[in-house]
């Protein structure tokens, strides 16, 4: 598109820079900006430009740019605000929606802006009337409508207004009545209470009374009869008409095509993206719906020409209520897609972009900042999990009808051809909050995968529907599962029943993993609280150079970096080493110089991948409203710019975010819909209706009202009192009307233990728990403890050349016994530790490769002839440590201790002190020589995250 110097109004100078609405009013053919404080605020006899700036995750600038007509604005300013509509799109760069507002049927993209609703006032500019000017208060009588954006629409103040199926609001000089029609929904009596308390701050600075009538109470109600009596008394209210919607019926698609102003109909089977060409126009018209299609290739003049060409179009067969909606090739919006019988899913916008850029060189030209015309690069922000790590894990693997309980050395060991059940509790802000997910194998049989989701459904609803429920697929597993389970390794095979069978009857060899095998792990994770092992083919083309792996045999251990790797990538899999093949010794290798052996194991050297791992498309979230109708089918309705207020308690929502789908529940829903949610949002996936190509295994949380998980509230200004009121919406919102506009605070329930009813033994995990609120949770125990624990449980499980991530502590609030119980005559807890570390603190051969590492084998622990009886049961009872002693040692304060010098305290002295507190030995050493060793002051040691802190301390021997 061609733009010249010409075509830049001058009031659109630095627009659509920021996030954020920008107003114009047409004042004489001109655009004239509106303060932000007069923002929401429109006259009949006006016309609006409004621009819609959005910033996206990505960094990128998003534009909408709506035009806005008054019932009384003149035809010249409505004419002059479409043109310059486009003159606005053209200086953005040209590639914003257009949309034409009409007043009383406006988009709800177009409201949601001004929540809760848009009241334009009598007057205008060029029309020649005045602003009212308030002598004396007006009685007046509204008409809303909406369950999620509201349209208000002043009616004349008389009782053949009413009608049973809509809500009315009544505003008079000293009070302000809601008339709930007989037949309205509560959502709309709910969104309509809105406007009552925008009326009420807009109109009588916050200080009125408010009266909720609602239709059949005659007199008997006092505010009734009040009510009636402005309109002289009841009298029954005449039937509803046919709405104008209505009575417009379907109407059927028509393609039209514009060259040199006219609009010539296109003839053709079906609808195609074929038929649109780029250096032309063309008009679909839908009924209510009117787009205009820009080729990109098309002049201004030509586009300028296309929105007059519909504006005919629609004033000649007498559509005035239509909404016309402008869009740029490249840019179309998913509404205007699903008109078409086929769509390709790309198509090439190389020449948008170049022209993006002329245009914001031209502005450049003339000292205009073009930072968001410009490609803006993506947001490097790492997703958070927003979940505590330190609660308690259970898992189940199914197996035909029945599922069996993993032992804690398993938990996060899973099988590609099994499905799992887990169960989280862990703290929320102010409650215990519980995850329940269903976790299945890309190689699980579909009997596995309904079984697993039926138990986890049952599980959810045996518990009164408190916990939010997960449906995970592997490889598509979202972050709050990862975080779960920390270390999490997938192997090939399975061991259920239901796997085996299948194999059997397809004639399938069994792959499951064997120790004694060959088997090749890719590595992957963000940090050591977030990693996974994943079993690939062992195939070199089952390489890449974006990752590391381990291979292995029943004799020889291979570690395999890619070219593209980081140093944080390399410490993931030193310590993933540890998880999968403990006793052998690794052989580490870089991309390039392998051995003969390792190409051996891997069947031959053939080409492998070495482009870097791009992370997937992601959007910000939307929120739609869903249910099935009668027929079956899922309506789906898109809520714009939402927010809590939005979530109806009677309605089931669906909030997208691409990389995981929540399913909402109210309170208020039927049990036969809350029933249904697996279900819908299995449908919504399904349909896909924002065209974003969404992966059948997506994520997919299912969130009941009143327990929503920290990770769903994240997505909004979250306020627990909402959540925990009672009664439905209109209930609620009226409740908050008449408490000044703040919900009351209600003491929410006591909520009963989060346990499923199973009897079989319950897991652990780590748990380390600030007292105050201020200080950061520092998950697990020192390595010392760590190495008593699993020498004591299963010494060939693992050696810790570094600590692992996952410690095993028992819940809190599993009753298990006081640290009392370890005194054993043993002396204190520090003493009993340093007693038993003492004999197994000595470097293994694997060690002498890696300086960094210590190893803890069944070997060393033999060696001491002196090991008590009741240091044998020590393993059984660490498990029965509180909170305060799982920190201790970890604590920043290290006041009251004595200094003793390095020498005596590093693991490797021959003269240690006795009687010290091995955990934290780095407590004893001077300030100077703290800083000397380890580099830095204790203050600034003790702020790095906890797995650092080991890091350190193992490679200056204090571990």
């Amino acid at each position: 598109m061609a733009v010249s110097m010409k075509d830049l109004d001058p009031a659109f100078k630095g627009a659509g820079q920021k996030d954020g609405l920008e107003i114009w009013r047409i004042e004489n053919f001109n655009p004239v900006p509106i303060p932000e404080s007069s923002h929401g605020k429109f006259y009949t006899g006006d016309s609006y430009v409004i621009l819609k700036t959005t910033a996206s995750k990505s960094g990128a600038l998003r534009h909408d740019i709506h035009f806005w007509l008054g019932k009384d604005t003149s035809q010249d300013e409505a004419g002059t605000a479409a043109i310059k509509t486009v003159e606005l799109d053209a200086t953005l760069g040209g590639r914003a929606v257009q949309y034409r507002e009409v007043q009383g049927h406006e988009t709800e993209k177009f409201l949601s802006y001004f929540k809760p609703c848009i009241i334009p006032q009598e007057g205008g500019i060029a029309s020649g009337f005045n602003h009212a000017e308030a002598e004396e208060y007006k009685t007046r009588l509204f008409e809303v409508k909406g369950k999620h954006v509201v349209h208000v629409r002043e009616v004349p103040f008389a009782r053949s207004s009413l009608n049973h199926d809509d809500v009315f609001i009544l505003d008079t000089e000293s009070k302000i009545f809601q008339f709930n029609g007989s037949t309205s929904s509560i959502q709309e009596r709910a969104k309509a209470l809105e406007v009552v308390q925008y009326i009420k701050d807009t109109y009588h600075d916050g200080k009125c009374d408010i009266a909720a009538i609602e239709d059949g109470k005659l007199m008997a109600d006092a505010e009734s009869g009040e009510f009636w009596a402005l309109f002289g008394g009841f009298a029954p209210l005449p039937r509803k008409g046919a709405s104008d919607d209505a009575k417009h019926g379907s109407h059927p698609l028509k393609l039209l095509r514009v060259e040199k102003g006219k609009a010539e109909p296109i003839e053709a089977d079906s609808l195609t993206r074929e038929l649109l060409e780029t250096k032309k126009c063309y008009i679909l018209d839908c009924g209510l719906e009117v787009f205009i299609w820009m080729g990109r290739n098309t002049s201004l003049d030509a586009r300028k020409s296309a929105g007059v060409s519909a504006e005919e179009l629609l004033n000649s067969t007498d559509r005035p209520k239509s909404q016309i909606i402008r869009i740029i090739e490249g840019f179309e919006t998913v509404m205007f897609k699903s008109k078409f019988d086929s769509w390709p899913e790309t198509t090439n916008v190389q020449n948008s972009e170049d022209g993006r850029g002329k245009v914001a060189a031209l502005l450049k030209r003339q000292g205009v900042d073009v930072k968001g015309l410009l490609k803006a690069e993506p947001v490097k922000e790492e997703p958070k999990p927003h979940i505590d790590c330190t609660g308690h894990l259970q898992v189940w693997r199914v197996n035909d009808q029945e599922k069996i309980s993993l032992p804690d050395s398993e938990l996060s060991k899973f099988y590609s051809g099994d499905c799992y059940i887990f169960q989280y509790t862990y703290n929320g802000d102010d409650r215990e909050e519980c995850l329940i997910g269903a976790w299945m194998g890309n190689n699980s049989v579909e009997g596995d995968r309904t079984t697993a989701l039926s138990m986890g459904c049952k599980m959810v609803e045996s518990m009164k529907f408190i916990p939010s429920m997960a449906r995970i697929y592997e490889g598509s597993e979202p972050i709050q599962f990862h975080a779960i389970m920390q270390t999490f390794i997938v192997f090939k095979g399975g061991l259920s029943d239901g796997y085996k069978n299948h194999i059997a009857e397809k004639g399938i060899p069994d792959e499951t993993y064997k120790e004694a095998g060959v088997a090749l792990f890719r590595i992957q994770g963000s940090d050591p609280e977030n990693m996974q092992a994943i079993q690939v083919e062992p195939v070199a083309s089952s390489l890449n150079s974006s990752h590391c792996y381990i291979l292995h045999s029943e004799t020889a251990l291979f570690s395999w970096s890619g070219s593209l790797t980081t140093s944080e990538d390399h410490e993931l899999v030193e310590r993933m080493l540890d998880f999968i093949k403990p006793e052998l010794q690794p052989k580490s290798h870089k991309e390039g110089i392998e051995s003969e052996q390792f190409w051996e194991l891997l069947g031959g050297k053939t080409e492998y991948p070495s482009q870097k791992i791009v992370r997937g498309k992601e959007h910000d979230p939307h929120l739609f409203s869903c249910h099935f109708s009668k027929g079956g089918d899922l309506k789906v309705k898109e809520i714009y710019n939402f927010s809590q207020d939005d979530l109806m308690t009677e309605d089931i929502f669906i909030l997208d975010c691409y990389s995981e789908i929540f399913v909402w529940v109210g309170q208020g829903v039927d049990p036969k819909s809350r029933m249904q949610s697996l279900t819908i949002g299995e449908k919504f996936i399904e349909h896909d209706f924002l065209l974003e190509k969404l992966s059948r295994t997506t994520p997919m949380f299912i969130v009941m009202e009143g327990s929503e998980p920290p990770f769903f509230t994240c997505f909004f200004k979250w306020e627990a009192a909402k959540a925990a009121m009672l009664g439905n919406s209109f209930q609620r919102k009226l409740t908050i009307l008449r408490n000044g506009g703040t919900p009351p605070v209600v003491k929410p329930k006591r909520r009963p233990s989060l346990q499923y009813g199973d009897k079989c033994q319950r897991s652990s995990r780590s748990m380390s728990v600030s007292p105050t609120p201020e200080r950061v949770r520092v998950r697990g125990r020192s390595p010392a403890f760590n190495a008593i624990a699993s020498t004591f449980e299963k010494p060939k499980d693992r050696n810790l050349s570094t600590p692992p991530p996952i410690v095993r502590k028992v819940y809190p609030k599993s009753g298990t016994a006081n640290l009392n119980t370890l005194s054993l005559g043993l002396g204190s807890k520090s003493s009993a530790i340093a007693r038993l570390t003492s004999s197994f603190e000595m470097p293994s051969a694997r060690g002498k490769l890696i300086p960094q590492s210590l190893r803890v084998t069944s070997n060393t622990l033999k060696s001491n002839p002196e090991r008590s009886d009741s240091e044998d049961s020590m393993s059984s009872r660490l498990e029965s440590l509180t909170e305060e002693d799982a920190k201790e040692g970890e604590a920043d304060d290290d006041e009251g201790l004595p200094v003793y010098p390095y020498d005596s305290v590093n693991t490797a002295s021959t003269n240690p002190v006795p009687d010290i507190d091995v955990t934290k030995r780095e407590a004893y050493l001077s300030a100077t020589e703290f800083k000397e060793k380890l580099g830095m002051t204790k203050t600034e040691f003790y702020k790095l995250p906890k797995w650092k802190q080991n890091k350190l301390k193992v490679t200056v021997q204090l571990f």
